[in-house]
């Protein structure tokens, strides 16, 4: 074990992991953006809203993240118009084309996750808020999404946990994040074990930053419920996991 090699290079994994931040932070963002308004089609009875979103998220969670990310950084450019349009100068860099591949495959993941919550939510509070005279936008607004988001948050956090690890791709695309790093060491040094076992550190760092940034959250949103209460809350695990 070279313990020498592996404290070295702690400063190219911190800066690794300051890349997979941004990766990470970026996706989920932008997914969590897109989510709401599939996860909404998804639930509606009207077959020109839901159809589209049952497709979108049926291919995007039936292919591997990896095949997504070549069709996005290798594949998007094969194409003339591409090159002619004002997104080529987007599409040409890896950083890009890895969140727009993360955050196109969180939101399949976290739309499903957002539509478990919405039909958790009591239909009688949905009816008592209609007989008040409230709006469909106004109910959506302020009762099922607060509570759905509310009864999700445990899926959330392991969707969350999912895409740090699924991170590591982007080391594919010349990307050097937590990954990319170890990867760059072995290349230099053959130090395969003491590389990857600096990665897998990291990653667990990480791992255990954002459970326990799940779990207080958890624990300030559930905070009106006694503790009988919140034991009996239902917790939704993500589909396709």
């Amino acid at each position: 074990m070279d313990w020498q090699l592996m404290l070295g290079s702690l400063p190219r994994f911190l800066a690794g992991a300051w890349l997979s931040l941004e990766l990470i932070a970026l996706s989920l963002v932008a997914g969590a953006v897109l989510s709401v308004p599939i996860a909404f089609a998804r639930v509606s009875p009207r077959r020109a809203l839901w159809m589209p979103a049952f497709g979108y998220i049926f291919c995007l969670r039936g292919t591997p993240l990896l095949v997504q990310l070549y069709l996005i950084y290798y594949g998007a450019g094969q194409f003339a118009w591409v090159h002619a349009s004002p997104l080529w100068p987007i599409l040409r860099q890896p950083f890009s084309c890895a969140v727009i591949a993360f955050a196109l495959n969180t939101a399949a993941y976290q739309a499903e996750i957002l539509r478990g919550g919405i039909m958790a939510v009591p239909t009688g509070e949905v009816e008592a808020a209609r007989a008040l005279g409230m709006s469909h936008w106004l109910i959506l607004r302020k009762i099922v999404l607060p509570q759905a988001l509310r009864l999700t948050l445990p899926a959330y956090g392991n969707e969350i946990i999912l895409v740090v690890k699924s991170s590591s791709l982007a080391s594919t695309i010349t990307l050097l994040d937590i990954t990319g790093v170890a990867r760059s060491i072995v290349a230099e040094s053959f130090a395969v074990y003491e590389a990857f076992l600096d990665a897998g550190a990291v990653y667990l760092i990480l791992t255990f930053c954002i459970t326990r940034a799940v779990a207080l959250a958890e624990g300030r949103l559930m905070r009106h419920l006694r503790p009988e209460d919140q034991a009996a809350a239902p917790t939704l695990e993500p589909y396709g996991v």
